[in-house]
């Protein structure tokens, strides 16, 4: 709970991550809020929908577009546990997100602050604010332990 008594998107997010990591699937958990009302929870489910677009932040940039009937996300926020990737930051964008807040830096594959810096092209059209790095050393070791243990399954 933050300090209005409101549940904390983040922590949302990461318990998202979580339930994605118990499913088999990469442990992203995202969250869109608008005002003070929480839209949208999402989990990864890729392997799940067999779906490479199942990324928790299209799903639940997807679900927020559905309840507000509209595709233009206009003074909302999406929490996410990790970096967006190129795809994920295009979506925000295309969505009109105001705020992006994220976990982990994501160095191989995000598309925010690595990789081709989707906000800073001169192609994009809409460029939320952008706060990285909350509680990113948990973010990090949720996925550092999702992927140990893959690895040990597999020897």
């Amino acid at each position: 709970m933050n300090a209005r008594g409101q549940p904390d998107p983040m922590q949302i997010a990461f318990d998202e991550a979580r339930a994605a990591g118990a499913r088999g699937e990469v442990p992203v958990g995202a969250v869109v809020v608008c005002g003070e009302k929480l839209l949208a929870r999402a989990g990864n489910r890729t392997r799940e929908d067999s779906d490479p677009t199942a990324h928790a932040e299209i799903l639940a940039i997807r679900e927020a577009a559905r309840i507000l009937g509209s595709e233009r996300l206009i003074g909302c926020d999406l929490h996410v546990t990790l970096e967006p990737c190129a795809m994920c930051a295009a979506a925000i964008s295309f969505a009109r997100i105001r705020r992006l807040y994220f976990g982990a830096h994501d160095p191989k594959s995000g598309g925010v602050e690595h990789g081709g810096r989707f906000f800073d092209q001169p192609t994009c059209h809409h460029a939320p604010e952008v706060y990285g790095g909350f509680r990113e050393r948990e973010a990090a070791e949720l996925l550092r332990d999702f992927f140990r243990e893959r690895r040990d399954e597999t020897g």
